[in-house]
Formats: structure tokens, sequence, C-alpha cells
């Protein structure tokens, strides 16, 4: 924070006119997540109301860990045992308190505030701007991509009295909610990247979008913005004061001209400044997003008064990587966090935060860097070793030369290395044995080539997981059941094919309240890896019935002759075992029909060892409107036999008949839990969501040859692939051994190359396959997208007369995955 702030100031700030019934505290850190807590004396929490949780149900676990002052909702009552205990501030919405203290803070802060808006390229844009301002100033900015109306205020807390600028994102998804952003941020510089049609729905049309957004440069001094847009450049021209904008363009007659000029290796620009100097830089990319994102760079640290020579000097460190926050696999069962770009305090605390979210592991190593223009290093290596602390890091290894300040300083073990180099001579795969390992630091430093000689090497194709997403989809089905309507994830077939036990364990971050798994082995392995949520065996065997009972599994029992066989074992081993009863309403595949329940009954009375948990169901065509009836017949068929079932056990178990289809088409049926499948991983199978989930996961491989082709050439096995006339094929390294399904062979599949499609040329091989590329400028180690982003994986489905699930569960496991945080 700029300012620390007593209790009474806080209550002040927020219009609290209670009186205090405590000593004021000086507060130094704001906090919304019960995990973030370095001095809990000095914290306030913040009790935010989410679609999962209600951070008022944290108060009393809070204050068993020390925290004394809490903004909480007018309406809220304080348990008994707290009276006289904790400091309450009371507002009649914490969101718009936190909000307050945020906008307090900012206005402490004198020095420039830069805001990015726009539909596409702010985190980007953020990212590189701090690196380029960084060669002169100590940088504050939003870590990842905390633009929201939540995200902002953590942003600002972030602002220390030491950094010289502040560069904060600012998203806004509907109507109304940039005037709020507007009143926290109060940006001196703003930059406008462009308009698009992300957040669509939540504006009556493009030009209601585009004033909404433009609201935060109200009050700026000035406004950055592209003359080529043309929707932009004419609303702000008619809009804002002239002197108040700058806007940069291709061509001359803009107040910067940046004309780029490629070749084969770099990229070049030209600059042409309104005094009519001149200067080149030079960038190590040439796509169309990187160009426009860094032009907007280079236009803002000009206008903040920096040399071309220093911002040339933060380009040159600029690589085109992911700026996400990666988990891998590394040798010896190691666990990678990849956060080898960031370099600030806030970045810091997330990175951390990922990592204590992750399932158990020897230890918890954390390689990090000298931080680079901070201002004030003994404040900031004094807060690095208490998260040190907070967050139980086991070994750090140290590289630089102003960190090695904290040897002696922290409880951990301690390397220290003058720079990387020193520390990749020493480093070895055995170095670390089933560790989870946090590498962070700045560019300068090269961190990226530890995590390669780290990183497990098992196929050159990667899945990509996007955790945000995920959590993204979760909450919203959560808003679509009531809220005590329990959520049982599905995680069986390798979570969909997305790696179950990274997943498992997010879901558990989440506080999912049940998982299913298709077979015995999947629980152990789950299990085995830390997972201590609930779960569901769907098809247990009866060789492992041994295992359900070690690994406390919760196997379903589908017929009388299963539930003989488990309740024997039970009565023979002098255990109990919780179990699900599949109940068959018209599936016809397993389950207990109408007519076996009083065979079911007198099962139940026969081995009591058994404690039925849940009653469910399976729906046959939740997700087609042509079956509308027939779903009804099976959840009113449903109910009336859990009735039956609850009239001779006693009780009444969980009963759950909803899929992921079933949750959006038969909201009146949730009884007391439904079961997230498809939709959790992005697919709204029904058609009716679609704009509302993320697709998860990304498959993608790259270019390994190019080849000429002419036309009447025939590529591929058995001479299936021809093109029609002179062209380019480009050979990928994806085949039907990694789940590439055959069917997508001779053009009925497609790829993704630099925002293109590229068709599938001949037959789909082993282990590659080609595509036609004529028309594309692609080089061999090009990225190629087999779906994600610009290519649906409904659309593939369809394509071969398949669908999304077969295709994802169909990945092979020697596909690398990698999960991130974007």
């Amino acid at each position: 924070m700029i300012q620390s702030l007593t209790t009474e100031e806080i209550r002040k700030i927020v219009g609290d006119q209670q009186e205090a019934k405590a000593e004021p505290v000086l507060i130094h850190h704001v906090i919304i997540d019960s995990r973030s807590m370095l001095q809990p004396e000095h914290t306030i929490f913040v009790a935010l109301k989410g679609a999962k949780f209600d951070g008022h149900d944290f108060i009393p676990e809070l204050f068993e860990l020390g925290v004394k002052c809490f903004l909480v909702k007018d309406t809220y009552k304080i348990q008994k045992k707290l009276e006289g205990k904790i400091e309450l501030i009371f507002v009649k919405d914490t969101r718009v308190g936190l909000q307050q203290i945020a906008a307090y803070q900012r206005a402490l802060f004198e020095s420039p505030v830069i805001s990015i808006t726009g539909s596409n390229g702010k985190t980007i844009i953020k990212e590189w701007l701090g690196q380029v301002l960084a060669q002169k100033y100590a940088v504050a900015k939003s870590p990842k991509s905390y633009n929201s109306q939540v995200g902002v205020p953590l942003s600002i807390f972030g602002i220390s009295p030491y950094h010289q600028v502040a560069i904060l994102e600012a998203g806004i998804s509907k109507v109304g909610e940039m005037e709020t952003l507007q009143n926290i941020i109060k940006p001196d510089i703003g930059v406008f990247t462009n308009i698009g049609t992300a957040h669509e729905e939540g504006f009556a049309s493009m030009g209601e979008k585009l004033r909404e957004k433009a609201k935060l440069f109200e009050h700026a001094k000035y406004v950055i913005y592209r003359k080529e847009h043309d929707q932009i450049a004419e609303f702000l021209e008619a809009e804002f004061d002239a002197s108040q904008l700058i806007a940069w363009s291709d061509q001359p007659g803009a107040d910067y001209t940046l004309t780029i000029k490629k070749d084969l290796e770099k990229t070049k620009i030209l600059l042409i400044k309104p005094d009519f100097q001149m200067f080149t830089f030079t960038v190590p990319f040439s796509d169309v997003a990187s160009l426009e994102n860094i032009r907007h760079v280079i236009t803002t640290a000009l206008t903040l008064g920096m040399l071309p020579k220093d911002i040339q000097s933060g380009i040159d460190h600029l690589k085109t990587v992911d700026m996400r926050l990666t988990l891998k696999s590394g040798y010896n069962e190691t666990l990678i966090i990849d956060d080898t770009y960031n370099n600030d305090l806030a970045g810091l605390r997330l990175a951390l935060d990922f990592m204590a979210a992750q399932r158990p592991k020897n230890r918890k190593v954390l390689i990090l860097s000298d931080f680079m223009q901070v201002g004030q290093p003994e404040e900031v290596y004094q807060e690095v070793a208490q998260l040190i602390k907070h967050y139980g890091i086991d070994l750090l290894i140290g590289v630089g030369e102003t960190i090695q300040v904290l040897e002696g300083e922290v409880s951990c073990s301690t390397i220290f290395y003058k720079d990387t180099e020193a520390l990749l001579e020493e480093l070895r795969e055995d170095s670390f044995d089933s560790d989870l390992i946090l590498v962070t630091g700045a560019r300068v430093y090269g961190f990226e080539r530890i995590v390669n000689k780290l990183q497990q090497r098992i196929h050159g194709t990667t899945l990509e997981i996007n955790l945000n997403a995920l959590t993204h989809n979760y909450n919203f089905y959560k808003t679509k059941v009531l809220p005590q309507t329990k959520i049982m994830v599905m995680v069986k077939a390798f979570a969909y094919g997305g790696g179950a036990t990274e997943i498992a364990n997010h879901l558990q971050q989440l506080r999912a309240d049940y998982l299913a798994v298709a077979y015995t082995d999947e629980g152990v392995a789950l299990r085995e890896e830390g997972i201590a949520l609930p779960i569901m065996v769907l098809n247990p065997a009866q060789e492992s019935f041994h295992h359900l009972q070690k690994h406390n599994l919760e196997p379903v029992v589908y017929s009388p002759n299963f539930y003989k066989q488990l309740g024997k074992y039970c009565r023979t081993h002098q255990t109990t075992m919780k179990i699900h009863l599949d109940l068959d309403t018209g599936m016809h595949r397993l389950g207990f029909d109408q007519q076996q329940l009083a065979e079911l009954k007198d099962l139940t009375a026969q081995f009591p060892e058994l404690e039925i948990a849940s009653l469910y169901t399976h729906l046959v065509g939740a997700d087609e409107a042509v079956h509308e009836d027939f779903s009804l017949h099976q959840l009113e068929l449903f109910s009336k036999m859990c009735q039956q079932i609850a009239g001779f056990i006693g009780f009444m178990p969980i009963r759950h008949a909803l899929n992921s289809a079933g949750i959006i088409r038969y909201p009146a049926y949730q009884f007391d839990m439904v079961r997230l499948g498809i939709g959790l991983y992005g697919v709204e199978v029904n058609g009716i969501y679609d704009a509302a989930l993320r697709p998860i996961s990304s498959l993608k491989t790259t270019i390994s040859q190019i080849k000429t082709v002419d036309a009447g050439e025939t590529i591929g096995y058995s001479r299936k692939g021809r093109l029609s006339s002179n062209g380019k094929i480009a050979t990928i390294a994806i085949g039907y051994a990694d789940g590439y399904d055959r069917r997508f062979s001779n053009g009925k599949g497609a790829v993704l190359i630099h925002g293109k499609k590229a068709p599938i040329i001949g037959n789909v091989c082993m282990d590659m396959c080609m595509v036609d590329i004529s028309g594309i400028d692609a080089k061999e180690g090009d990225e190629v997208i087999i779906y994600g982003p610009g290519i649906s994986l409904k659309e593939l489905a369809s394509n071969i007369g398949t669908i999304p699930y077969e295709l994802l569960t169909n990945i092979s496991s020697r596909v690398k995955r990698v999960y991130y945080l974007d």
C-alpha cells in the first residue's frame, strides 16, 4: 500500500458511522483471499460474496489466524464467540468499500499512472511497457490480467511509495463499469488499444462499447491511440480536446509515424517524431498483433519522456513468450511453475499463491533473480523474506548481486549464484526429486533456460489447459444452480483428456463437493497425489474392493449381485463403505430398475455395512429438445424411486440426475446435487450458452518441414493427397497416435497457422500429417493450433461425425500437458 491506514481512517473512507469498539489498528494490507496473508495483525479482510463463496464464512478461520479487522456487509451477524474480539467495519456493499479504499490510496500516489483499455492486447502492452519503462523507472503494474471491478483495487494496493510510475489495466463487460474504474484509477496517460467483439453481449452496439471504454480517459492528460483504428480515432477526435490526444500511424500525418520494414529475422520500426527527429527501433517479432502492441509501447514511453535509445534497450529484452503462469512436468516427478518473465512483488505473490494451491511435493523450491529498478531494495527484500516465510519455502536459489542480502535473513536453505550461467553449470536433472519449483525473475536473466533444462521433454505437441477458464466455467454453472445444490465434477477419462490430477487439484481449491472417476485405479491415483475430496467410482470391479476400502473411495452399486459381493466383502473385513446407487430410468445400461427395488430393500437390511451416500440416474437425451418428454419422464420416475428407497432405508440420500446439459435444460430438477462434466471443459452441448463458456484447452504443435509441391504430385500414404495447382505443404508434428483422428484426412480437418486455416492434405499418419499452406506466410518451427481459439472443438467433431467428448478423451498421454493462469 502507498500509505498505511488506521481502522478509524478506513471507517471514514467507507462511510461507516458506527463507533469503534476497539483501539485503532494500523492496517498495512488489504486482502480478499484468506490464503494471501502476511501480517494478520495489520491486515483487513474484505468479505466479498461470489458465485461459490461468501467471504463472511471465512471470518472465524481468519480470526484464528490472527486477523482482527474485517470489512463486512451491514447485514452480517457476528458469532457470539467473536463478539468483542474483532473490529467490524460495516458497509452496504463490500465490493464498493474495497473500491473506496483503493480510490483513497490512488489519490495519495503523485507519480504518473498509465491505464490501458481496449478489446485485445491490454495485458501484453502492460507487461512490455513495464519491462521497457523499468530501464529508467521503478514500475508498479497490475498483476496478470487484474483489470476488473475487484482486480483494479487489488492492483492499486500493490503500489508502494517508492514506485515512480504505475501501469494499470481496465477491462469492462457491461455498461456502467468503467465509470467506477475511472474514479479509482484516474489515469494521467491512457492507451486505447483497439475495439472489437469481446464482451459484446454487454453492450447495445459497438458505439456504446466505445463510449463506455473511453470514459476511463475523461480526465487524462494524454490519450494514446492508433490513427488507423477509424472508430476510435473518430470518436476521440470528436469528444476529446486535441491537446489530450496523441496518435500514431503507419503513415505521415499523426503525432508519431511508426513505419514497419520486415526482414527474415527481425523487424525495423522507423520513428518520425513531431519535431522530425528520426530513430530506428529493432524488434524481435514480425506478426501483426505484436507489431501493433509494441508501437503502443513505444509511443507511451516517448510520451512519458523516455529517450529512444533507452526504449530500444528495453525492447532488446523482450521476447515473444507467453505472459502466463504455467505449470509443467519436470524430471524426477518434479513440477515446475514457469513465471520467467515476472519481476515485481505483486507478481511474486500471485505466483506463490499458485504454488501454494498445488498438490504437496517433497520441497518447495524458489528460484528467484534480483529485482530490477525497485527504488528501495531493502524494503523489497524485507517483504520477499516475509513471503518466503509465509509460503513455507524450503529452498531459495537466488541469482544476482542484490538478492544475496537475503542470506541469513530467511529461515529456509539458500544457495546464491552471481548469474544464470553459474547456476546452469551446476544444474543437473537429478538436482531435484519430486519437488515443486517456482522459477521467476527479470527477463534479463533469461530464466527460460532454467525451465528448459529442468522440463521433461515428452513430445513436441502440447495440450495447454487454462485454469482460469476452468474456474470461469465452474462458476458459470454454479450460478445456474441453487446455493445449497452440491456439484459433483466428472474427472473420468483423464479429466476428459485434460489431466486428472492437476484439474482435480484445482477443483479441490474451488471447493467442489464431489469428484467422479470411471475406474478404481483413477481414484487411487488421485488419492496418492493428495486429493482429499469425496470420490465416486462409476465402474468398480470386484478385484478392486481392497483399493476402494484402503483409499476411501465410494463405489457405484448398480445390481443386486454386485450389492451382495460388496456387502460380503465389507462383512468379511469388518468394515463399512459408502456407496452410490445407480437407478435405471431409461438408459438401460446399468442400474437398478423399478422392478428390483423390492430386492434392493432386502439387501439394504441384509448388509448394513453399506452406507448409501447417494441415489442417481443418467438422462438419455438431456442435450436435445426432441427428447424432452422422455427426459421429464425419467426425472419423474427417478423422483418416485428415490421416495420409495427412502421409505425403506429411513432417510433420503443425496439425489442427482442432471449432467451438464441437464443443468441448463431442467433447472427445476436439481435435486441435491448435479454432475458437471463436458460443460466444465468449455463445451455447452445444448448450444444455448456457447458464448458464456470459455474453452479450457488448446492443442498445439509445430511445423517440422515445409515443401514446395507441383500440381498433380501426390502426398502421403496411398497417394491420397494432391494439390490442384502448384503450392506449399507443411508437415506438422501430430498424428493419430497423439489422438488426432485419422478421419480428418483429405480435407475433413484443418489447422490454424497465423490465424489462417490450413486443410489436411492426404492421410493422417501415425506421428505426423501434412497441411496445405499455399498462401500462408509460414516457416519451419511456427506454431500450429489443432483446436483452440479460432478453431472450435464442436466444429471439428461435426466435420467427422462425432462428438467433442471423443476428441477430448482421445488425446494421447504422450502429449505434454501444460497448465497456466492467464
